[in-house]
């Protein structure tokens, strides 16, 4: 999720942790840098973009070595605001602050590789856009709330949010299987040949879903609104570029991203070179994750990728088109 919700995570979980144990402020800047601290991995260099983007979320997100830092975490933050007396119950506080990160990132679909060591799976649920107001504005407005009240009120306003925002999580999963439940019948109902299926909300939030179904020559991409739910999912395909991964299923690259996407990704060719897309991160034809490999016919997997810089429409135009999904136009 966006540096904002986890921010606002930390510091929530952390406030509900310590209690009037401590100043409100205090235990709100503990889990608010706790909780933003895995996310500091985006600052180290892998050597190319495609491993950026595939290694981030991998060890700082790790369960088992946040798990590992967090008493070391926790004495800092003990010695900092002086605190004695509440050992077991700052390290909790640091501690949920830290692996409700990793967690939270899981919702949503980039993969997060929170097993490590003991698994590199990058798991990702899918049930959450990466920027959603209706999850982060309860968190915010419960934590500030607890700053300025600074009573058992403000408290109880922080818990509230707190639970308000694990409710809406828990909505957007079942909202995903309804989708997931329409799109599996619109291809049932179409004869269409799918080896795979995604169902992820569009931008902001999670009452339009969108379906993407690959099949063996081609994707198709597809919207489902909630609250035209009759609507039937109207599937455009597009050539996910088999004849080029069948000369380039070797490229280091072009695996990495496979096994990453969990195979949710697209080959094609511009100007005489080799295009690698992200397909479960944007929509046709804006994806977040774009990668030049270099010519097309360079089969030696040497060339150093590098990112294209997606243009995206406006603010405006995009909330404008998820409207106009929302009412299945």
């Amino acid at each position: 999720m966006d540096s904002v919700s986890q921010l606002a995570l930390g510091a929530a979980v952390s406030v509900t942790v310590m209690g009037r144990r401590m100043p409100v402020w205090q235990s709100a800047l503990l889990g608010a840098v706790c909780g933003t601290l895995p996310d500091l991995d985006v600052f180290f260099d892998r050597g190319d973009p495609v491993s950026n983007m595939t290694m981030h979320r991998t060890e700082s997100h790790a369960l088992f070595y946040l798990t590992l830092v967090s008493p070391l975490l926790s004495w800092l933050a003990g010695i900092l605001f002086r605190l004695r007396g509440q050992v077991v119950r700052l390290w909790l506080a640091v501690w949920l602050a830290l692996i409700t990160h990793p967690l939270l990132d899981t919702m949503t679909v980039y993969g997060t590789q929170f097993g490590l060591p003991f698994t590199d799976y990058p798991y990702a649920l899918g049930s959450m856009f990466i920027i959603d107001p209706l999850y982060t504005l309860p968190l915010l407005v419960g934590v500030i709330a607890a700053l300025i009240l600074r009573n058992r009120r403000g408290l109880r306003w922080n818990q509230g949010g707190l639970l308000l925002s694990c409710l809406y999580l828990a909505w957007s999963l079942f909202a995903q299987q309804q989708a997931t439940q329409a799109a599996r019948q619109a291809i049932a109902q179409q004869y269409i040949n799918s080896e795979r299926l995604l169902v992820t909300p569009t931008s902001l939030n999670t009452l339009v879903w969108r379906v993407v179904v690959m099949t063996p020559g081609t994707y198709g991409e597809a919207f489902y609104s909630l609250l035209a739910p009759q609507q039937p999912l109207a599937f455009t395909f597009y050539p996910r570029g088999e004849a080029l991964y069948a000369g380039h299923r070797d490229n280091p690259y072009v695996a990495r991203m496979a096994w990453f996407t969990h195979g949710f990704f697209r080959l094609r060719e511009q100007n005489g070179h080799l295009l690698l897309s992200d397909l479960r991160m944007g929509e046709e034809p804006y994806y977040t994750f774009t990668f030049d490999l270099g010519p097309v016919d360079d089969l030696s997997g040497e060339v150093v990728p590098t990112r294209i810089d997606t243009v995206r429409p406006p603010a405006g135009e995009m909330i404008g088109r998820v409207w106009q999904k929302l009412k299945a136009e």
